[in-house]
């Protein structure tokens, strides 16, 4: 897998993960480029000085920065990992069902990441799956929380509930988000891009919360939507705190 632009490359310093090499171009006189290369260099990380011209042909969003790193495919979390991680607070934890946008995967991770959720969920079929363009759109953030791909997002459901959590679908003609209580362990369900939140899925949600809608157009990008239903979500748990 390959890591683009300077600051998904110094986030990808700051994990354990085991980094091959770092295409550096070797004509960058910026100062931000010298002092990344010597965290690089720092952390014992090869880097091969190259060409601008082998950058520009290894690179896929041609928007590198002169920055290219080679890592090992993602190794995906369990369920189980997230649950363990939120044994003693209240989760937060997103479910994607069936968001095959890799752009929208990408900002999801993101946001959520920013807003300090506690992992991610996604199904094993008929969902994006990370790849370079998701850890290039996440700017890093995908090194910083953890994605677990389940078999079946219904049954993952089940398990959630299992373990005391409260499911919410992010779906048009639900109670308004604004004044439902997003507090506690939770889960938000956010559908996919063109079919919103699956019909079984939808039944074995707690409950339904839509945003509301003041224009002419009546729905949202999903990872918007994933924004603004998360920061809700934020802004009432630690408001209550």
């Amino acid at each position: 897998m390959k890591v683009e632009g300077r600051n998904s490359v110094y986030e990808l310093l700051k994990t354990d993960k085991e980094i091959d090499k770092v295409l550096v171009q070797k004509d960058l006189k910026d100062e931000a480029s010298k002092r990344l290369i010597n965290i690089i260099r720092s952390n014992r990380v090869k880097v091969q000085l190259v060409d601008k011209y082998v950058i520009e042909k290894e690179s896929e969003s041609k928007r590198s920065q002169g920055f290219i790193a080679y890592v090992s495919d993602y190794k995906y979390f369990d369920l189980e990992d997230i649950l363990d991680a939120c044994v003693d607070k209240d989760g937060f934890i997103v479910m994607l069902n069936e968001v095959t946008d890799p752009h929208n995967l990408g900002s999801i991770i993101r946001v959520c990441e920013c807003a300090g959720v506690d992992g991610i969920i996604i199904g094993k079929d008929r969902c994006a799956s990370v790849s370079d363009t998701v850890m290039r759109i996440s700017e890093g953030a995908l090194n910083h929380i953890k994605v677990a791909k389940v078999t079946n997002i219904n049954v993952a459901i089940d398990k959630l509930k299992e373990n005391g959590y409260w499911i919410f679908g992010a779906e048009v003609g639900g109670g308004e988000i604004y004044k439902t209580d997003l507090t506690g362990k939770i889960c938000l369900v956010i559908g996919g891009e063109d079919t919103g939140v699956k019909r079984l899925t939808k039944t074995k949600c707690d409950g339904i919360v839509s945003i509301p809608m003041f224009g002419k157009v009546n729905s949202l990008n999903a990872s918007v939507a994933c924004g603004v239903a998360v920061y809700e979500a934020v802004r009432q748990r630690h408001s209550k705190k």
